[in-house]
């Protein structure tokens, strides 16, 4: 019988038939970045079979944007993703260059702790800590699709045609949704710079009876800081004594901090901008989408503001060993030229030197009333959407890390034979209401007093 066996394998084999995949896995996440990572840890350490699919592996929870963690509103939902059980504060406080608890001025309700990050280090300890994850698998290629049986989620399709089979399924693809760059009068495809677009899920989305719609956020430029007088600007250093983001002992406060630095715009580069408004994409009607509310363009700032003479910019490190800035409050998706000549007009700025240009990126999202409050579509059993899929924008990944971690809970509980989830919700049973938000809340504010009290 064995002899029996491996003929028919080798024969397979020889036939190319053989899949790469055997048997079902319980979980798909597609999309390996902040929402896939902490979504297929979550799957994984309760227990159940977990494969990740990312266009490229290289790229796993790389920062497209902010090279930070945390901030008002923000720093909380990390911590309580930390309490519990998800690596985004563990891995925060690995890769930090320096820490901050904003708001110390209001009631201790209203403080936010906020790291600034190494952007290389964050993704590499990200990989290092989902491949030490048990019962995760990876696999680099493009979801070109999903397959459905009747009202049912059974796995995906990707561009090589390779299906994979799956009781559940976990879209969090970002950016990437039929992705399309703009800078000023120029449009290219990609999920961010530098990386391709996904094809095919919107419309097999679509075709489901799903409604679509098209969202836009933008980036600012990255500059070398050799270029840059940091006397003329503001420095911002860290906490004298720095907290952290885990609850655990696997981290500690940091020791030494990089400073990031503050400058202002003027009307002089108020005026500049404006020069290049006719070849804006968001003023020519190239940009249709809707745009994030509390992250605006420098431009949509100062057209929608235009009572103000100056925005703060932050001159934000992107790592212990790098000469490379990111210029926090200059998101714009202006020509090169404009974006280069107004901030050679801010303070300090003179002589910079640009490694790249701010951008634009419209993307599909699907608006989530299409959801269950579990985060599972109501149109298909087993299908969840999680993080900017949704419609969230911006670079608040931390809030979308809670659902992410809460919904891998949820679906678990809700799917068949899983006594995985069963156990998880016997031992925490508030995990997933109010209660224990509120719980998690008094042990972060607890944890914090304790600290300053050291």
């Amino acid at each position: 019988m064995e002899q029996i066996k491996f003929l028919l394998l080798i024969f397979n084999v020889s036939r190319g038939t053989m899949s790469l995949f055997q048997g079902t896995y319980d979980v798909i996440v597609v999309g390996g970045g902040h929402a896939g990572c902490e979504a297929a840890a979550a799957a994984a350490n309760m227990g159940c079979s977990t494969l990740l699919v990312s266009m490229n592996l290289q790229n796993i929870a790389q920062m497209s944007c902010n090279p930070a963690m945390g901030g008002i509103a923000k720093g909380q939902i990390v911590r309580e993703i930390d309490a519990l059980g998800g690596y985004s504060g563990i891995v925060s406080d690995k890769t930090a260059i320096q820490f901050k608890m904003l708001n110390l001025s209001k009631g201790p309700a209203m403080w936010s702790p906020r790291c600034q990050s190494d952007r290389m280090r964050f993704a590499e300890e990200w990989r290092l800590m989902l491949e030490g994850t048990p019962n995760l698998d990876f696999y680099q290629e493009m979801v070109s699709g999903i397959l459905t049986e009747g009202n049912r989620i059974v796995g995906v399709r990707t561009s090589l045609g390779v299906e994979i089979k799956a009781k559940t399924v976990v879209l969090t693809n970002g950016t990437f949704l039929n992705g399309l760059i703009h800078i000023g009068e120029k449009q290219f495809g990609g999920g961010r710079a530098g990386e391709s677009a996904s094809f095919g899920i919107t419309e097999d989305l679509q075709a489901l009876g799903f409604e679509s719609g098209r969202m836009k956020t933008g980036t600012p430029p990255r500059v070398d800081g050799r270029s840059l007088d940091f006397s003329k600007m503001i420095e911002q250093p860290g906490d004298v004594n720095p907290s952290k983001f885990s609850y655990s002992d696997v981290t500690q406060p940091l020791k030494q901090q990089r400073s990031c630095y503050m400058s202002y715009t003027s009307e002089v580069v108020h005026d500049l901008l404006r020069e290049g408004f006719d070849r804006s994409p968001m003023f020519n009607g190239r940009i249709k989408s809707i745009g994030p509310r509390y992250c605006p363009s420098i431009e949509d700032k100062i057209n929608r503001f235009a009572d103000k003479d100056r925005h703060q910019l932050f001159v934000e490190p992107e790592g212990w060993n790098t000469v490379e800035f990111y210029i926090n409050g200059f998101s714009t998706s202006l020509p090169e030229d404009v974006q280069f000549r107004a901030l050679r007009s801010v303070a300090g700025f003179e002589n910079v030197k640009f490694f790249r240009p701010g951008y634009a990126i419209e993307y599909d999202y699907f608006p989530p009333t299409q959801l269950k409050h579990t985060l599972e579509t109501k149109l298909i059993d087993g299908l969840f959407f999680a993080g900017q899929i949704n419609g969230t924008t911006g670079y608040n990944f931390q809030i979308q890390n809670g659902d992410f971690l809460l919904e891998n809970i949820n679906y678990r509980y809700i799917q068949d034979a899983n006594s995985h989830a069963l156990e998880f919700m016997r031992a925490n049973p508030g995990s997933v209401s109010a209660i224990a938000t509120l719980e998690i809340e008094a042990l972060a504010l607890e944890y914090e007093l304790k600290l300053r009290t050291l």
